[in-house]
């Protein structure tokens, strides 16, 4: 991955955004990049809750085609699950898992020296079967709106995420989650990310005023979950780390599908 930046003095705002979006993009997710694109990875994680947005209609269109093709439901949702783990490279269920395996450690002070062990123990692999068997039968037991449903819990995972950065210290000198905490420091980068999942509820209800229940499922307990995850992890380890970035996110998604299932 080429880390090319932006001189951002020079450079005209939409041409910034353009090459945030395209390092966002390169980041979180395993879709092609042209190498002529500029990359400017300082401050991408802004656009984490977009690219959230993103993997979530890719997901939806998906699984609508699979739909189409008469596939039948349990099926397609697990071909939805990997896929969802495809797109992503497996980044945030890497983090999920080393997160869990530090949290099975009593000793505080090794925690951190777990978690950066590359061996999966008993509780990463654990935590990896429960969420990815929370996401299956919940998209399962989903009879409809599941376009929307995948990118709210997509959008909302990363919007945690982002709430995470801002909110609380990071405690490892360097790793891929510091470049986020090194360029991310106000809370009003929340607010592109919050304006697009609110859309999504309103466009949502727009659509189909029967289902303003699911709407408000979204947004409230979409940024609920988002808030309480960071805020647990935060409350187990005193501070964040790029592994707990994406257990927010997993653990955001996967609560949020069910949620929004019984809804």
């Amino acid at each position: 991955m080429n880390h090319r930046r932006l001189e951002q003095s020079k450079s005209p705002f939409w041409q910034r955004q353009g090459a945030a979006l395209a390092a966002a993009i390169a980041f979180y997710t395993c879709l092609p990049v042209p190498t002529s694109w500029t990359l400017a990875f300082r401050g991408m994680a802004r656009l984490a809750p977009l690219i959230g947005l993103m993997i979530g209609g890719l997901l939806g269109l998906l699984d609508f085609g699979l739909q189409q093709l008469g596939m039948p439901v349990l099926t397609r949702s697990a071909l939805v699950v990997v896929t969802w783990i495809a797109l992503t490279g497996g980044l945030h269920l890497d983090g999920a898992m080393d997160t869990a395996d530090g949290l099975a450690v009593q000793d505080p002070e090794r925690r951190l020296e777990v978690m950066s062990d590359s061996l999966t123990g008993a509780f990463g692999a654990m935590a990896a079967i429960a969420v990815l068997l929370l996401k299956t039968t919940a998209l399962c037991d989903l009879e409809s709106y599941r376009p929307v449903v995948l990118m709210a819990a997509a959008g909302w995972g990363r919007w945690g995420q982002l709430v995470a950065i801002i909110s609380y210290p990071y405690l490892k000198a360097e790793g891929k989650g510091a470049i986020h905490k090194e360029s991310i420091h106000s809370p009003n980068d929340l607010l592109p990310g919050l304006l697009l999942l609110l859309a999504l509820s309103a466009l949502q209800i727009f659509l189909d005023r029967r289902s303003w229940i699911l709407a408000a499922g979204m947004t409230f307990g979409g940024g609920a979950i988002a808030v309480l995850t960071g805020a647990w992890f935060n409350h187990k380890l005193g501070g964040h780390t790029g592994d707990t970035y994406g257990a927010v996110v997993e653990w955001t998604e996967a609560l949020l599908l069910c949620l929004l299932t019984g809804l």
